[in-house]
């Protein structure tokens, strides 16, 4: 006690004595010398100053951006993905929200807030929470002009910048740079970017709660950033809401509904429509043309894309790879982790170690922590704990077994894939077949949907441009086309027989059926083997595929002997569509067309692409021809290999053809409704055979199916009408007009005979058609036969 009274005595002396006027003095002297270091400072500072006005012409980086035609994005290339917003475009929840947690005195303080600073340091000194001091003007010049070095001289700097900016924008101009410029994680800039990238929303669609969740991630979007860190993006999430709440820009019933809402963060990668394969296209013919300026003026692409038909697309493909892929032998885990036995399957270091794996929207990656014959326990890249039993784990039996070699084994730590069905769980693999889908309007070319492969992440590789494969029995119809020009007849009957006289090669058909003499349309309907040579003996190898060269085939690419009846030859998938496309619009040649237009970040046009012209300037092959032809395709899919087309979407204007090389190498369907021309391939990137129950039609046309059931949902049906003239309907079948009375090949391979004709003599016409240049029969020209390798679809 007698301590703290001397202590006070102490204190009095010192109040009333000299020794405080001293101490003023002191603290008065050291008050001007501060000051006068301070304008020293800033007079030797101030001219080292960034010129600020720039900052009113501000011309953001903005990434290159690809569209779907009506408006879906689908890709974004850039190192800065930004969408540029103008302040009136920036909606007042969001900015009020901003402003309540970053700087809720921003439009009262001149750059500097030193109500702020007084208050940061108050809380600061006497131990209470730590809280910074920087305004959005001082973060707009650090952002734009500074580094975020701790020194002295970059905080007068920063200060001196914010007074300058201040002075030369308005409030509204310095919150808009500040809105677009800022980093928000996750390669976005900007809350527009963040908005769509978090929340696939616009801002004008985030609620209070998604305003939140943005408002907080100015302070570290790397420690905040609710895909890779949801709990702490959680809890900044409560602090902007308390914030908001504070100042007046939720009420308390908003506040309460905001803070008990369940935000639904998209996962990396998620999108609205998977157009990878496309974007990539439309990159790559960008920066061809623009250089590295593409990624960083805002350049728009629009592509030919329809968004419902692209999904539809993409979803096809999967489904029948996955389909397949559970049908496989079970491989074994795609990788071995370790985990400490002691960590629980809610421990967030388990979920973690999938960290660098890719997670996929279906096969999801899961990492298992329990494993037995009955029961296999996982936990997903979200933390979330998957329990599988029964029919579950049919596929991975051979991995659960105590005898499981180790490659096969599953064990806790073991990394593998988890398909959802319903509300059941499956362990399965990645599938190491491909696929491909492209789909284009026969009557300008423009194309709907492009898959060039199961996941781009994994495989870049465009199978629809890129894959040249044998086509198969797909590629049957231009021969017949050809034939039909050189005096064959849809009713025309052709012998289903062996061949002879053909060395070492033996074809037959798939199934291995010869079944006599049938007409035209049935052995395409059945896609018989032998009819498809005998026809390509009538006008000699030469000939049928300069023939096909007319529907787009590159004729290189096609053997030049009898091997070339079976589709031994190559194609692409686009290349195939456009082909099938010449049968569809009636024999006008046609150029598949991805992007239609580019615009700057103006919206102004800087390419386009120019209108199809279907005209008779683009006539490949004659308008009957295509009919007739398309009138056998229409037979396969209503009662041939692809019977199924038409019996399950209910609709007879389906026209198509299968294809399966030998061995089941490749798999194929090609075919089309008059106003969409659809072709999906199927295999290996390294040939291999997809097994012995495959086929085209088990495999490339349920996706073909699949897809159209969409893409012709509100589609009328449109068969295809026979042309004006050059036709004439016989008893049995379409025919050439000249040849209503008779001169057309009825016959062909019978008795010995390679040709027989009716008795009635051919027209001059026909006769001159039959043998001008280029259709040649086999007879007159004669057969190769140095190479007939065993192809056998």
């Amino acid at each position: 006690m007698s301590e703290k009274i001397e202590d006070v005595s102490v204190l009095a002396r010192i109040t009333r004595g000299p020794l405080l006027k001293k101490l003023m003095w002191l603290g008065a002297g050291g008050a001007v010398i501060g000051l006068l270091i301070l304008l020293g400072s800033i007079a030797v500072l101030y001219p080292q100053l960034p010129d600020t006005s720039s900052l009113a012409h501000y011309q953001p980086k903005q990434p290159l951006r690809v569209y779907t035609a009506d408006g879906v994005e689908i890709g974004g290339f850039g190192n800065e993905k930004r969408q540029y917003q103008h302040f009136d475009q920036i909606p007042k929840l969001m900015r009020d929200s901003l402003l309540a947690v970053e700087d809720a005195r921003f439009y009262e303080h001149p750059g500097i807030d030193v109500v702020g600073v007084l208050r940061a340091v108050v809380s600061n000194v006497t131990g209470g929470r730590t809280q910074g001091a920087s305004t959005i003007t001082q973060q707009v010049a650090r952002t734009f002009f500074l580094t975020r070095e701790k020194t002295l001289s970059r905080k007068l700097k920063e200060a001196m910048l914010s007074l300058k900016i201040e002075h030369e924008l308005s409030k509204n101009q310095i919150l808009e740079l500040y809105m677009n410029q800022i980093y928000l994680g996750a390669r976005a800039y900007g809350f527009a970017e963040a908005a769509q990238t978090y929340f696939g929303k616009p801002l004008s669609a985030l609620s209070a709660a998604e305003c939140a969740m943005l408002a907080g991630l100015p302070q570290n979007p790397a420690n905040v950033n609710p895909i890779r860190n949801p709990e702490r993006a959680r809890a900044r999430q409560l602090v902007a809401l308390m914030r908001m709440h504070a100042q007046g820009v939720v009420d308390d019933t908003q506040y309460a509904a905001a803070k008990a809402e369940k935000l639904s963060v998209r996962a990396p990668g998620e999108v609205e429509v998977h157009a990878e394969f496309v974007a990539e296209m439309a990159r790559a013919q960008v920066f061809a043309r623009y250089g590295e300026a593409a990624y960083s003026t805002g350049m728009k692409v629009i592509t030919t894309l329809r968004a419902n038909e692209q999904q539809a697309a993409y979803k096809a493909v999967r489904k029948t790879l996955i389909d397949r892929e559970l049908q496989q032998a079970w491989r074994g885990p795609e990788e071995q982790e370790e985990l400490d036995n002691s960590l629980e399957d809610t421990d967030p270091a388990v979920s973690q170690a999938l960290a660098d794996y890719n997670d996929d929207e279906t096969l999801k990656i899961a990492i298992v922590t329990e494993a037995s014959r009955q029961r296999v326990v996982t936990v997903l890249a979200s933390g979330e704990v998957i329990t599988i039993t029964g029919k579950g784990l049919r596929q991975a039996q051979p991995g659960l077994s105590p005898k499981a070699s180790a490659k096969l084994r599953i064990q806790r730590g073991a990394v593998v894939r988890v398909l959802q069905q319903g509300k059941d769980w499956t362990i399965t693999q990645w599938p190491e077949a491909e696929s491909a889908l492209v789909a284009i309007n026969p009557h300008d070319g423009e194309v709907h949907a492009l898959v060039g492969g199961f996941d781009f992440r994994t495989n870049q590789f465009n199978h629809v441009t890129q894959g040249w494969r044998q086509p198969g029995s797909s590629y049957k119809p231009f021969l017949y086309a050809a034939a039909m020009e050189n005096g064959v007849m849809p009713e025309t009957i052709v012998n289903d027989a062996p061949l002879s006289g053909l060395g070492d090669w033996n074809p037959q058909n798939a199934d291995g059926s010869a079944d006599g003499p049938i007409t035209l349309r049935e052995a395409l309907a059945r896609s018989k083997n032998l009819v498809s040579i005998r026809l390509v003996q009538l006008m000699g190898p030469d000939a049928a595929r300069e023939w096909t060269g007319r529907y787009g085939f590159d004729v290189d690419k096609q053997p030049n002997n009898l091997t070339l009846a079976l589709g031994a030859g190559s194609t692409t998938p686009m290349q195939l569509a456009s082909a099938y496309a010449v049968i569809a619009n009636g024999g006008l040649k046609v150029t598949p067309v991805v992007i239609k237009r580019i615009t700057d970040v103006d919206g102004k046009t800087v390419f386009e692409a120019p209108p199809a012209t279907m005209d008779e300037s683009r006539r490949a092959v004659p308008a009957r021809n295509t009919y007739m032809t398309a009138s056998l395709l229409q037979e396969v899919a209503r009662s041939g290999t692809a019977a199924r087309a038409q019996a399950q979407l209910k609709r007879p204007d389906i026209y198509g053809k299968t294809g399966t090389t030998n061995d089941v190498v490749d798999a194929w369907f090609a075919g089309f409704q008059p106003n969409l021309v659809a072709v999906v391939w199927v295999g290996y990137d390294k040939p291999q055979s997809l097994g012995n129950h495959s086929s085209g039609a088990s495999l490339a046309l349920p996706t073909w199916i699949n897809f159209m059931a969409t893409a012709l949902a509100r589609e009328p049906v449109k068969e295809i009408s026979p042309p004006g003239d050059g036709l004439m309907r016989s008893d049995t079948d379409w025919r050439y007009a000249e040849w209503a009375n008779g001169g057309f090949i009825t016959a062909l391979g019978l008795d010995d005979q390679v040709i027989n004709r009716a008795l009635i003599p051919m027209p001059p016409s026909a006769a001159s058609a039959a043998s001008e240049p280029g259709f040649a029969t086999g007879a007159q020209k004669g057969l190769d036969q140095s190479l007939f390798p065993d192809i056998h679809p």
